[in-house]
């Protein structure tokens, strides 16, 4: 008996390695050689390509693509509708699935709706993607970007609050009114 939930219209191919209490919705695809851990919930309409790697307690949202090369942590969020790539110079005509470029999305970070992940750009981990957004280089660890192209604007906590700084260096969060030490190195400069 299996140990986790697919909706009866999903497709989940031969050679997948699905964890606990999984959750797979309304039309989506897992193409053999796919992992997926424990906690993790795809939405409707997503495709995991073979050979992508999702940590435990992943988010998936609706209409999702995640090309082979993606592998995301622990915790990650992928919002409504955003996408993947895994070819720099795609071609119809030419097959260049011997060139898929790699893309790492570290624990606990967010991505939102709509937003692209050009193939080849680490998302450091628990950073912010903003909506729409599409990264063209790599993400820092707790960096907050937006636009096209993605710019960072800012730095959040683990928690997802965007951090302000006070006189002392101070990492503080203004939605919690807590106050946090600088991140260890992964908030070391104050622009």
């Amino acid at each position: 008996m299996d140990k986790y939930f697919v909706h009866e219209t999903a497709i989940i191919e031969e050679g997948c390695e699905i964890g606990d209490g999984v959750k797979i919705w309304h039309f989506s695809h897992i193409m053999s050689g796919s992992k997926i851990g424990a906690n993790t919930n795809i939405g409707q309409n997503v495709v995991v390509s073979p050979d992508v790697i999702l940590g435990s307690n992943i988010k998936v949202q609706n209409n999702v693509s995640i090309y082979t090369g993606v592998t995301c942590e622990d915790d990650v969020f992928l919002g409504p509708s955003m996408v993947f790539t895994n070819i720099l110079n795609p071609r119809s005509a030419i097959s260049r699935k011997d060139h898929f470029v790699k893309t790492i999305v570290r624990k606990g970070a967010s991505i939102g709706a709509n937003a692209t992940i050009v193939c080849g750009n680490n998302i450091g981990e628990y950073a912010f993607i903003g909506a729409g957004a599409v990264v063209t280089k790599a993400v820092a660890a707790y960096a907050l970007v937006i636009g096209n192209p993605a710019k960072q604007t800012g730095w959040v906590s683990e928690y997802g609050h965007r951090l302000h700084f006070d006189s002392n260096g101070f990492a503080v969060c203004l939605e919690s009114a807590q106050k946090y030490q600088l991140l260890d190195k992964k908030v070391s400069r104050i622009e």
